[in-house]
């Protein structure tokens, strides 16, 4: 069988496995309705595992962004640069750097801010794609105005 990547956009609640599942009465979980209308029952530990919660149904906010940091590693290397790693939360890592010129005016904490707001912005990117890919799919394509269909830039 071929595998495929699927991201939807779903709304969820806490709620008990229906009698019908035969599971433990009082099985928690979530009651889960598609954009369609599909309901559904998704034990609470698998649906986390799946799915991140998002601010609001078309956009992605700060808050959404922050939630993916997991861990942070901080390094100095060569008295003059800041190294920052951070892992988001489904174990993916983004890394940067900054420097400065003269190592006496070094100052980790500001080059770590300067990492983390170059990251946090990395993170946008990506949820913005996935936020998209969950509300249109991925075969869903728009026109974009500023390229005329014979205009492909890189192809």
């Amino acid at each position: 069988m071929k595998k495929y990547i699927g991201v939807k956009l779903v709304d969820a609640e806490p709620g008990e496995a229906p009698a019908k599942l035969g599971l433990p009465y009082g099985t928690q979980g979530m009651d889960v309705v598609y954009r369609d209308g599909y309901k559904s029952w998704c034990p609470k530990n698998i649906f986390e595992a799946q799915n991140v919660g998002i601010g609001k149904h078309n956009t992605v906010t700060q808050e959404d962004v922050d939630n993916m940091i997991g861990d942070v590693l901080v390094k100095t290397i060569g008295g003059k640069t800041t190294f920052v790693q951070v892992m988001l939360r489904n174990g993916f890592t983004l890394e940067e750097t900054s420097s400065c010129v003269d190592p006496a005016n070094y100052n980790e904490g500001m080059g770590v801010d300067i990492c983390m707001a170059k990251i946090k912005d990395k993170i946008w990117y990506l949820l913005e794609f996935l936020l998209q890919s969950a509300l249109y799919g991925f075969n869903h394509v728009k026109p974009n105005p500023l390229l005329k269909t014979t205009e492909r830039p890189g192809l």
